[in-house]
């Protein structure tokens, strides 16, 4: 493996040839405004700290020294919900990225607290590269049966892309090469069935910018390959269920309108186009000009938020937009701000830098109080206790939540 330069930029387009713009380090910019620095400072000293003591009184920490064996979780249960990993990644490669900056390399608090973590993490993978806490020990034998519901290709991309994340902002690849050993893994199981693989994909999308951004750093081509095979691999209806809702109902390149979970269809796009800056595919940039336009301009909120329906997080028909009974998740919102991120590097114009700015402002900035300890997941304009209980949910709007 030849690893690329550490420099700390989250979408690494120097080496794309499709791509018009190159992104700026992280560690390359001071800001000394009043907006957005105030709240860098604020998720440094306050968000981070108070994510991963939640990370650690709710298992999730736990859960990966019991998947290691240690004598003192070796007799405890998994806790939690099965993609529970994920929230650990998250907050991993946020405090990467934070100790990518002046202020952050300065926090010694912050960086042992990431060694510890590794370390947690490092111990959990097995001897084939596989990790996922949920699937160890007694439920070792149920590992990618179930790829439509489980989330473990989802969980898997989110680590790659915190180690990522780590190895651009520290230089240590202690973290990268346990993702590449899982990237190597799962390009054990998965491609062209006439290599004796298995032609499926997750039903939750993430993965494709993971190994993308994976490629990137490491040289090696086999994950950016891999990544273009699980975008083409969906679209074939192996899911079962409502194939809209994981956008498999037909292949990406063939689609037409931006349906189904929110999250999920717009992690899908920004993997396309990640995989578009490498390739220049234009059937490929056709789709994702007519997804980003049926998006834009008949299915996202005037704030910017996008995935009107409570019922399953989703997209609803075409200006579907209602005011009281919006969803409009915080999640989705930062997918958005992603794949407009990757088409702005794609176009240099088509999705202007005010397209994915106000979004942030309007639609990620207000679900984290100033405190930064209280998240919101949804930011509907107005929602009425009466209307929530009428419709069968407990609590209005402004009840915050502890999801990072």
């Amino acid at each position: 493996m030849t690893k690329t330069s550490t420099s700390a930029v989250v979408v690494d387009t120097t080496q794309s040839p499709h791509a018009r713009l190159r992104s700026v380090p992280i560690n390359a910019v001071q800001l000394q405004d009043e907006f957005w620095e105030p709240r860098r400072r604020i998720n440094r000293e306050a968000t981070l700290p108070a994510q991963y003591q939640q990370c650690e009184d709710s298992g999730r920490v736990d859960n990966f020294r019991r998947a290691a064996g240690w004598e003192e979780w070796k007799d405890t249960e998994f806790q939690g919900i099965y993609f529970n990993d994920s929230d650990v990644y998250k907050w991993l490669e946020a405090a990467a990225w934070t100790l990518a900056t002046e202020e952050g390399r300065a926090d010694a608090t912050l960086a042992q607290t990431v060694e510890t973590v590794i370390a947690a993490i490092e111990a959990a993978q097995d001897t084939d590269g596989y990790l996922n806490t949920y699937f160890t020990f007694d439920k070792k034998a149920e590992r990618f049966t179930n790829l439509r519901d489980m989330h473990e290709l989802y969980c898997a991309g989110h680590f790659m892309q915190a180690a990522v994340a780590h190895y651009r902002a520290t230089g240590s690849s202690r973290l990268l090469d346990v993702a590449c050993r899982l990237a190597d893994h799962i390009g054990t199981v998965f491609g062209p069935a006439d290599e004796g693989k298995r032609e499926e994909t997750d039903g939750h999308e993430e993965i494709e910018m993971a190994l993308l951004e994976l490629a990137r750093t490491t040289g090696e081509g086999k994950y950016s390959t891999l990544a273009q095979f699980f975008i083409d691999a969906r679209g074939q209806k192996k899911h079962g269920g409502n194939p809209r809702y994981y956008q498999d109902h037909e292949p990406l390149r063939e689609q037409t309108e931006i349906v189904g979970h929110a999250v999920r269809a717009v992690y899908l796009c920004a993997g396309a186009a990640d995989v578009l800056a490498e390739t220049g595919d234009t059937r490929l940039r056709a789709a994702l000009d007519r997804l980003w336009m049926n998006m834009t301009e008949r299915r996202m909120y005037v704030s910017g938020g996008i995935g009107a329906r409570h019922e399953g997080e989703a997209f609803g028909d075409d200006y579907e937009l209602p005011n009281a009974r919006a969803y409009a998740e915080t999640c989705a919102a930062i997918g958005v701000v992603m794949w407009a991120w990757r088409m702005l590097q794609l176009e240099g114009a088509r999705a202007t830098p005010m397209s994915w700015s106000a979004r942030f402002i309007t639609e990620c900035c207000p679900v984290c109080r100033w405190t930064a300890r209280s998240i919101f997941t949804s930011t509907r304009w107005r929602m009425t206790a009466r209307i929530g209980a009428r419709r069968g949910m407990a609590a209005p709007v402004a009840h915050p939540t502890s999801r990072a």
